[in-house]
């Protein structure tokens, strides 16, 4: 993977763009760049992942990644061609594409999907003796809602707000993954918001140094939630998930979706689709979370159009796309 982590990435993006859609040389590899998230959480190596399935199997075309804000940051960048991919999260792509939530008065409907790749858990994080044990503790704390323009803190603020708690309730943090995690072990905060595949790295090693626990939601708090977002679906976090985890953990989860501008080439877009699906195993050997990288996790979860290229090919393997999922 480490052709894939190249310095400079943020440089690449423009030429990057311009080559993606038809700019460039035809006989020069096309360089795609692939908007992740920060590095503590699954985004990063996802997309390295991915980048090197590209690199390996889809002729004609190079990718790279770029450390970012995550999911409402990388909207932007795909509709600024200042990026060719991007992960982002199923709520804030639904958000974009109609314009709603954070995204009202700027619709952004030239997002498409190439596809669903697997689904977000919002895991509630604090330490074991913090006497917190649900999310209405969390009024008068300190609390890391993640960083900013990030998906994490889109759920994160539906969630509490469908269960009757907002910012006033509490002292919002914008820390990422790293920073949440780091502000939990030195008691800067009393808990702290992900929105990422599990396992992720930060809760990983956070548990490893302090004893940590999970604030599980009860039916109610996920059913407000669901009403609220319709892209959100009950989770349960695996028992010894992490160090010190004795029980399974309740929550919500929230899908992540590869997008693309709909300006991207079609053959190109639809030689991404088939190279990630069948060769997922490389995915899965650097994070686990690829496991539900598969067709009918895709055509179940993706809440917007695919691109012609993606949709070719989950034709060919004989899907059938929802309407909602055609362009």
């Amino acid at each position: 993977m480490n052709n894939c982590f190249v310095n400079g990435l943020r440089a690449l993006a423009v030429p990057a763009a311009a080559l993606a859609f038809g700019m460039g040389n035809a006989a020069q590899a096309q360089e795609l760049s692939i908007a992740t998230g920060g590095t503590g959480g699954v985004y990063f190596p996802y997309g390295g992942g991915l980048a090197e399935v590209i690199n390996n199997h889809v002729e004609g075309a190079t990718a790279s990644v770029e450390v970012t804000g995550a999911s409402v940051e990388n909207v932007a960048l795909i509709s600024r061609f200042d990026s060719d991919m991007a992960l982002a999260l199923a709520d804030t792509v639904y958000q974009a594409f109609h314009g709603e939530g954070a995204f009202e008065g700027r619709q952004i409907d030239e997002l498409r999907a190439l596809a669903s790749i697997y689904p977000n858990a919002v895991q509630i994080v604090t330490l074991a003796d913090s006497g917190i044990s649900s999310i209405e503790d969390l009024r008068g704390q300190r609390v890391s809602v993640g960083a900013p323009g990030s998906g994490t803190e889109v759920s994160a603020q539906t969630l509490l707000e469908a269960n009757g708690i907002t910012y006033d309730d509490f002292e919002p943090q914008r820390l990422n993954f790293n920073e949440t995690a780091d502000a939990l072990r030195d008691g800067d905060i009393a808990a702290g918001f992900w929105s990422v595949g599990p396992p992720t790295s930060s809760i990983m090693n956070l548990a490893t140094t302090r004893s940590i626990s999970l604030i599980a939601l009860s039916t109610e708090e996920i059913a407000a939630a669901i009403e609220a977002e319709p892209t959100f679906a009950p989770y349960s976090l695996r028992e010894g998930l992490y160090d010190g985890m004795a029980e399974p953990v309740l929550t919500i989860s929230t899908p992540n979706v590869l997008i693309v501008h709909a300006d991207m080439d079609e053959e190109m877009a639809y030689n991404i689709t088939k190279a990630m699906y069948e060769n997922v195993q490389e995915l899965i050997d650097i994070h686990p979370a690829a496991n539900d990288t598969t067709v009918e996790f895709s055509v179940d979860s993706t809440p917007i159009p695919f691109h012609p290229g993606a949709l070719r090919y989950l034709e060919e393997v004989g899907a059938t796309a929802q309407d909602h999922q055609r362009p």
